[in-house]
């Protein structure tokens, strides 16, 4: 195999890995941010259950939940499994893992937020929903942006997880090519596109925590 035809389809594989990233990132942000709201509720058992599910996500691994996720309709309902649902598997299966991590950081950053603007919110006529998003959630973007970017890069590399339920993103192709051709070749190429899409991650998101930096 030609290095032309190797990068070609190291390529196609890299493309279901950013939409496994893309996909991951637009579903599991706003239900880490719902998984946050039930996380501080004062109601004890939304509370309790969220704690709860949120323990779970973070005390199993990935792999083993996108095998639940997978199997879990026909074992446990007796829903035939389609070729079609192996992709959508893949993304439950990432944002319901990574929405459990975005809500404790989404959490640490609203709770590092000083009462007293709570209270100035409250003295100058703000609701609760104003108070939350015109002073609350500006602030705790900037403060929770460094860890949000550690764990969008560690889904760069878990995408390399999708292998468990036979999808050809790019670690499983290259894992193929290099099997097949009995080369190391295929991996090499593979670390370097890992590194260029966490690069380009990283740089993204410095940008944006610089634009955000705007009482300096």
């Amino acid at each position: 195999m030609s290095l032309q035809t190797m990068l070609q389809e190291l390529s196609a594989g890299m493309v279901i890995s950013v939409k496994i990233f893309v996909c991951t990132l637009l579903f599991s942000l706003p239900l880490g941010m719902i998984l946050c709201f039930g996380r501080m509720s004062k109601w004890w058992p939304v509370k309790m259950l969220t704690k709860l599910y949120i323990s779970i996500m973070r005390g199993t691994p990935l792999m083993l939940q996108l095998l639940v996720v997978y199997f879990g309709p026909y074992f446990i309902f007796g829903i035939k499994i389609t070729p079609g649902y192996r992709m959508i598997a893949i993304y439950i299966g990432f944002s319901i893992n990574y929405a459990a991590y975005f809500a404790e950081i989404f959490r640490a950053g609203i709770e590092s937020i000083p009462v007293g603007q709570y209270e100035a919110a409250q003295i100058l006529g703000y609701s609760r929903s104003q108070t939350f998003l015109h002073i609350i959630l500006p602030q705790m973007i900037k403060r929770v942006l460094p860890p949000v970017t550690n764990e969008t890069i560690t889904l760069v590399k878990d995408t390399s997880l999708a292998y468990a339920l036979s999808v050809t993103e790019m670690f499983n192709t290259a894992k193929q090519i290099a099997a097949a051709q009995t080369t190391m070749v295929p991996f090499v190429v593979a670390a370097v596109f890992y590194y260029i899409f966490n690069l380009l991650v990283a740089v993204a998101a410095e940008g944006l925590e610089k634009k955000l930096s705007y009482y300096r």
